[in-house]
């Protein structure tokens, strides 16, 4: 592997204007691919094997009519006080509203009258007109929202209060101003670490050339693959982070050999030949835990990781071969001013005798390491607590900030409704063959009116054929609520004794059952897929480093730091400590998507400060150096890059903590936080404290396993073979001799 790398790392370099036109001329096919393509549909979101979704379905073939996976919106009016709603100027400006609904849009399948809905509080002072849409909320177009967000402004002057919720409103959040903040904060800390604006532009030149193949990619295929225009958000974050990180080893593995007294092709040779080994396999790690998703069985998300494992193998290809092309064009304006000159003084750049952070750091873990073990495991494990008191759930509009028009609506709804009128159940009772239709949907209706949980049930209303009928349940608690899961549990164990009596089949769904469903689906996949990638990871990391401890330790690293996050997730999000300083304004359960997110993305950034931290210490000892030694080596050379890559990372992930959005907010801090504790509490304080202890014993591998598994070296052993074989030839007698002279 390394030998390989080493030798496209070197022809990138002399053939750099043919490989720089090659990428170039690649981003330039996918744009017109992208400008020219079908505009994606959106993939209506669909859980396979679920009750809720078995309904959808029926639905969808039965009553066709009822849009069951359209999107839906409340316009929510309250009199003034000392009003009613009935009130025939009140119930005059409530028409007119309705009427400009139905003229609005042509996306719109029905508005309901609240007069003859029985929309209207039973105190008479709150009132809701139901809308439904023939699509879901991101096929809606602009003029359908922007017709709904307007059409309350002549009820608000006649002096009825008028808030709009429900999901019509739903929108992808802009993340477009978050994304440029996280490049200029990565811009200014490369620029620090490698003290050179050329050195420090090229890791985000090249991240954002392979992101925009990637997304560019994905939009033109999307037609052709059913791609959704949601799929490509996940690539973009993972893309731009990988690429950084990937192109940010290889620069600074290229400065370390000139800093040798390398000529520059040959720098370039040997940086991807060793850094690049390294990256080919964090990317593998990566790719392992995005292609993973598809465990879960979520259509979405694992269409999502696939694009966005494309993403990561194209930010592998241009870190092996287009660095080393514009690190040929870059020439020594790699190096800053100082070092440049210090460089046309004495042929190499600037270097300090003086021990580095990274090395002063590494020293000070040897001298303690059964303490700082101890210490940063307990660190962890206090912040793991909370996780013990995990809730998940899929956040609806009461989670919503306070000043927004949904979590006015929501809360208008509950006080004049129950809170249980934000989400009702959807019951679909399937009474095809059924000898008495009626008397069967009547059946199931009082029965789950009597259940304990004393559910409102509406009348039922059957298809035109008569062999389906829809029941809305209305909860007594928030559709987030424990409450109103067990009451869809209840709902469902009773479906068994309605099926035995009446022969009529019992199906829940709705917003709030499919939000449920989801959940379960979610925490049922976690653990398989847990084991799927760690177990696989760990096969590759054994093969990495020929070590069977070294895996080990990068495994459970891992899962403590992702248990670690999780926990100041729920301290924050969920018990609200601390949650004035994040803007959490309503505390509620956790966004049932967040653990195995989590893991898939932490999972792939972690093996990457594994790979690269681990190897360079692996590279140390395989090349003579005691263990203990080997383990400052590795910080030496990898300890600064590793902590701006985790520091890029986190600058990135809080960008998000900004939003308005709960979901984003959260996703934003648990990444961030869990960044924060892999890179600086696992791999830069933990792993060399467990390695100190280990000593030898970190290297070992049985020889049987030795000899089965494939030697990929990547610490490039047998390259500096190859290589001292090959100095020993004249300058004749070698005919790359007057390529590596520049």
């Amino acid at each position: 592997m390394a030998t390989f790398l080493y030798k496209l790392g070197r022809f990138a370099f002399r053939k750099r204007r043919l490989v720089a036109l090659i990428w170039v001329a690649l981003l330039v096919v996918a744009g017109v691919g992208a400008g020219t393509a079908t505009k994606p549909s959106n993939d209506e979101f669909s859980i396979p094997g679920t009750e809720a979704q078995q309904a959808f379905d029926l639905l969808k073939e039965r009553v066709p009519e009822s849009n069951a996976n359209g999107a839906t919106a409340r316009v929510v009016f309250r009199a003034p006080k000392g009003e009613q709603m009935a009130d025939a100027e009140n119930k005059a400006v409530v028409t007119k509203v309705i009427k400009e609904l139905k003229k609005s849009s042509d996306q719109i399948a029905s508005v309901a009258d609240p007069f003859a809905a029985h929309a209207v509080s039973k105190d008479g002072t709150t009132a809701y007109v139901l809308t439904t849409y023939k699509v879901n909320a991101m096929e809606l177009d602009k003029d359908s929202k922007d017709a709904l967000k307007d059409v309350g402004k002549d009820a608000r002057d006649s002096g009825l209060t008028v808030e709009i919720g429900g999901d019509a409103l739903e929108e992808m959040p802009e993340t477009g101003a978050t994304e440029i903040i996280g490049i200029v904060i990565s811009a200014l800390v490369l620029a620090i670490t490698f003290g050179s604006l050329i050195a420090a532009g090229l890791p985000l030149l090249t991240a954002l050339i392979g992101v925009g193949i990637g997304i560019s990619s994905i939009v033109a295929l999307a037609s052709t693959l059913g791609l959704s225009n949601t799929t490509s958000t996940l690539a973009m974050m993972i893309g731009l982070a990988v690429g950084i990180d990937y192109a940010l080893f290889i620069v600074s593995r290229y400065r370390s050999e000139l800093a040798e007294g390398r000529e520059r092709e040959e720098a370039a040779g040997r940086a991807v030949g060793t850094a690049g080994s390294a990256v080919v396999f964090a990317g593998l790690t990566v790719v392992i835990a995005l292609v993973g998703l598809a465990v879960v069985n979520i259509p979405m998300l694992t269409k999502m990781g696939m694009a966005a494992a494309g993403t990561v193998v194209i930010a592998v290809l241009i870190a092996i071969s287009l660095i080393p092309a514009l690190l040929g064009f870059a020439g020594k304006r790699v190096y800053g001013k100082k070092a440049r000159k210090r460089m046309e003084e004495t042929g190499t750049p600037a270097t300090s005798d003086k021990p580095n952070m990274g090395t002063r750091w590494a020293r000070g873990i040897l001298r303690r390491p059964a303490v700082v073990l101890v210490v940063g495991v307990l660190a962890l494990g206090a912040a793991a607590v909370p996780a013990t008191k995990l809730q998940l759930g899929l956040p609806d509009d009461g989670y919503q900030p306070t000043s927004s028009t949904k979590r006015k609506a929501y809360d208008m709804i509950s006080e004049g409704f129950g809170p249980g009128y934000n989400g009702p159940l959807m019951t679909v009772v399937d009474v095809k063959g059924v000898d008495d239709p009626k008397g069967a949907v009547e059946k199931a209706r009082t029965t789950i009116a009597g259940l304990k949980d004393k559910p409102t049930v509406t009348p039922a209303m059957f298809n035109k054929a008569g062999d389906t009928a829809i029941v809305s349940v209305i909860s007594q608690h928030k559709p987030s609520s424990t409450e109103t899961e067990d009451l869809v549990a209840h709902i469902r164990d009773a479906a068994d004794k309605i099926k035995s009596e009446t022969g009529a089949e019992v199906l829940v769904t709705g917003t709030t059952a499919m939000n449920i469903d989801v959940s379960q689906k979610l925490d049922d996949a976690l653990l398989p897929y847990l084991a799927l990638v760690v177990g696989l990871a760990f096969l590759l990391l054994m093969v990495v480093f020929r070590s069977i401890l070294v895996p080990l330790k990068a495994a459970l690293g891992f899962l403590l730091s992702v248990v670690a996050a999780l926990g100041a997730v729920v301290a924050v999000f969920q018990w609200g400590w601390l949650g004035a300083l994040f803007g959490v304004e309503e505390t509620g359960p956790i966004m049932s998507m967040m653990p195995i997110f989590m893991i898939g993305v932490v999972f792939g950034l972690a093996m990457d400060y594994e790979v690269f931290l681990v190897t360079r210490m692996r590279e140390a000892y395989v090349h003579g150096e005691r263990p203990a030694d080997a383990i400052v080596t590795g910080f030496r050379h990898g300890a600064r890059v590793v902590t701006a890559a985790a520091v890029i990372m986190i600058a990135v992930f809080s960008g998000f903590i900004g939003s308005s959005e709960q979901m984003v907010k959260m996703i934003g801090f648990g990444l961030a936080i869990a960044v924060f504790f892999d890179a600086f509490v696992v791999r830069m304080t933990i792993v060399p404290a467990v390695l100190a202890l280990l000593g030898k014993s970190a290297w070992w591998l049985p020889k049987w396993l030795d000899k089965a598994l494939p030697n990929v070296d990547v610490e490039g052993e047998q390259l500096q073979k190859t290589l001292a074989a090959e100095s020993d030839r004249t300058p004749d007698q070698d005919p790359d001799a007057e390529l590596t002279r520049v």
